[in-house]
């Protein structure tokens, strides 16, 4: 849960360089296999070969995807000796990805049977 202290409000106006560079951090969660290994990570560390057998990315995308995630400082690194272990960089990744995933589900819910919480519509692009 984030602290009252720890961040100023999110209302206020945005910069047009902070839009940018939110768009930038932003492109990380638009790739698949980015957000398969992120969430591979919410429960905790996971070296790369365990990313790789619960992704089913070749070990080779998956370093790539996890190099980029790195420098977009999502995720961390710690090594011990031949092991790299990954883990979400900070609670923040967390709950955007819980944010994302609950967005989806609310516009497209689940085939559960279930009515979608919002009707769709075709003049949205209006």
């Amino acid at each position: 849960m984030p602290r009252s202290a720890e961040h100023r409000s999110a209302e206020r106006p945005l910069t047009a360089g902070e839009a940018e560079s939110l768009a930038e951090s932003m492109r990380a969660f638009g790739a698949g296999s980015r957000l398969r290994l992120l969430w591979a990570m919410l429960p905790g560390e996971r070296t790369v070969e365990e990313l790789v057998g619960l992704t089913g990315l070749a070990p080779s995308a998956a370093s790539q995807q996890l190099r980029l995630l790195r420098h977009g400082r999502l995720v961390a690194v710690r090594r011990a000796g031949r092991h790299a272990y990954y883990r979400l960089h900070d609670h923040h990744v967390a709950e955007l990805l819980a944010a994302i995933r609950h967005h989806h589900e609310h516009l497209d819910p689940p085939q559960t049977g279930m009515e979608p919480l919002v009707e769709k519509r075709a003049d949205v692009a209006k």
